[in-house]
This record gives structure tokens, sequence and C-alpha cells, in this order.
């Protein structure tokens, strides 16, 4: 698939962008289940999507190629833990490029976007999730200044 970085397009997700967003929340879920073994069978909804595009401190945005939707992803601005040193953070989440368009540099521009909506809030701290065992998504945002600080693990103990 050739990209032309001059159809290539970022935009605040709106109502109307809710089915291919539905899309690719399934497909993120799906892509997600070789490396999570307790997320259940069938259709999972991390969240509600059509009220993250209404909320004030959440930016919702898609990537378009020659108009089509080829990704997606948000920022939120969230409370930091009473210890930590910022108040507020970033977080960002449902970071989704179509697989026939990853590794062009589409999560990076998004990345970058969501980084300056985060920026124009005031906010200089953002995180996100990534499972370890993804080591593309995290080998993509190390390469876009994330550094590993916490691993969750788990254990089966019946």
């Amino acid at each position: 698939m050739s990209i032309n970085s001059k159809n290539i397009s970022t935009r605040t997700a709106t109502n109307a962008d809710l089915p291919k967003l539905a899309e690719f929340l399934q497909l993120l879920v799906n892509a997600e289940r070789p490396f999570d073994p307790t997320l259940k069978e069938g259709e999972i909804f991390y969240y509600n999507i059509e009220d993250m595009i209404a909320d004030k401190a959440t930016e919702v945005m898609v990537v378009e190629n020659n108009n089509e939707i080829i990704g997606c992803g948000y920022a939120q601005i969230r409370s930091a833990k009473p210890y930590q040193k910022h108040e507020l953070f970033g977080y960002l989440g449902f970071m989704f490029t179509k697989p026939e368009f990853r590794g062009k540099g589409i999560n990076g521009l998004l990345l970058e976007d969501l980084k300056k909506w985060v920026l124009s809030q005031g906010i200089t701290e953002v995180r996100l999730e990534v499972y370890d065992e993804n080591e593309a998504a995290v080998k993509a945002y190390e390469k876009a200044g994330f550094k590993k600080i916490l691993t969750t693990m788990r254990c089966d103990i019946s």
C-alpha cells in the first residue's frame, strides 16, 4: 500500500465516525487477545466511544488517507495519584492503525497530534499502557519517546 503523506491527515472524531470506530475497537480487542488470557470471549467494549467524543477532557482523533479512516486514538486528561509530582496527566489509548497501513508512520503522526492536544491543555506528562509482549507496539512507543516504568504481573492460582 503506497502512502502519499499529502493525502494523510488527522482530525477530531465525530459521531459520524462511530461505526468505523466501533469496528476498529473490535479489531483492537482481537489483536490484544493473544497478549491477555483474561479477556472474555465475544465483543468487548473497553469504553463508550460516543461518550468520549462528547467529553471535554478527551480528544478522540482519526487518521484519514484520501478521506478513508485508517487509524484512531484518544488522549484523555486524568488525575494523577496524590503522591506523584504532577496533578494531571494525558493518557493515550485506543491506538489503532489498519494492518495494511502499519509501519508507515501513521501511529507516529497520531501520537504527535495527540501529544499536541495534551500540551494545549497545559499538561506535559503523557502516559499509555501497552502489552509487554507486543514488541512491535513497545518499539513504536519507545521510538516516540516513551519509557517503561511499571510492569503489571498476574498469576492464576486455581
